[in-house]
């Protein structure tokens, strides 16, 4: 019984720390690449030329 008891225990312990993982977890859509970042500056670039146009 004792044993199970600490099983549970465990368990619990177990889903605080995922719970927290969750809340705390960098999710890979938001951040940029080396490449993202040149593609910004290019269209930067790019608009202040004159070279294209909002779509928005």
């Amino acid at each position: 019984m004792a044993a199970s008891s600490a099983v549970l225990t465990e368990l619990k312990g177990i889903r605080k720390d995922i719970s927290y993982i969750k809340k705390h977890i960098v999710h890979a859509d938001l951040l940029l690449t080396d490449d993202d970042v040149q593609a910004l500056r290019e269209a930067d670039r790019d608009w202040k030329e004159g070279k294209t146009k909002r779509l928005v």
